[in-house]
């Protein structure tokens, strides 16, 4: 019996409800870190960012409009079966450091983590219907998640999708607008226009 691919649009519904719920609650909490500490946390925060978003270009490169069409196995994909989730996590991470809170961070990447994987495990199931012994041989070489850059491998020449090539730049300048929403947030915080509630570290 063919298996049918995943519905991407209620896993990224999904992802996108849950987000909305920790955003209220950030409304009303604070980070406890302050001063340098606080600054140094948004600086790494926003270069994670910035890697989540050129990792995603750089993986829209590859894969572009062929997913679940043909085979990716070069560049991020020799390194990782899952790229795009990847850096997406980390994007996630540096989010809750932009944020200034440690433990916001490991609870972003850490469900960020989980869903991804357990998406990328019901991915595998698919792919290994469409593509056979050739997904099988490349599952059996490259990390599901965490990538080996041992494994990398590339081309001289490659095609690639302008337009998904767009839709991830658009995708990553939401990233990019966490970093003047945060600081939008603490001017509000700061001036008593919204009560805090409880305080992370």
């Amino acid at each position: 019996m063919r298996q049918q691919p995943l519905n991407q649009r209620l896993r990224i519904h999904l992802i996108q409800t849950g987000a909305l719920f920790i955003a209220a609650a950030l409304l009303v909490a604070r980070p406890v870190l302050s001063g340098r500490t606080h600054e140094l946390l948004e600086m790494v925060g926003f270069a994670l960012v910035l890697i989540c978003v050129a990792g995603r270009m750089w993986s829209i490169l590859y894969i572009g409009a062929r997913k679940n069409r043909d085979l990716t196995t070069l560049g991020p994909y020799s390194m990782t079966r899952n790229p795009l989730y990847l850096f997406s996590t980390i994007g996630a991470v540096g989010v809750g450091l932009i944020y200034g809170s440690l433990v916001v961070a490991l609870l972003l990447g850490a469900l960020s983590y989980a869903a991804f994987l357990l998406t990328a495990r019901k991915e595998a199931d698919h792919l290994r219907v469409l593509f056979g012994e050739r997904y099988a041989a490349y599952a059996e070489r490259t990390p599901i998640f965490w990538p080996n850059p041992l494994l990398y491998r590339d081309s001289a020449e490659m095609a690639f999708s302008p337009d998904a090539l767009r839709r991830t730049f658009l995708d990553g300048l939401l990233f990019l607008a966490i970093f003047p929403a945060m600081e939008a947030l603490e001017h509000i915080q700061s001036s008593g226009m919204l009560p805090t509630l409880f305080r992370f570290y």
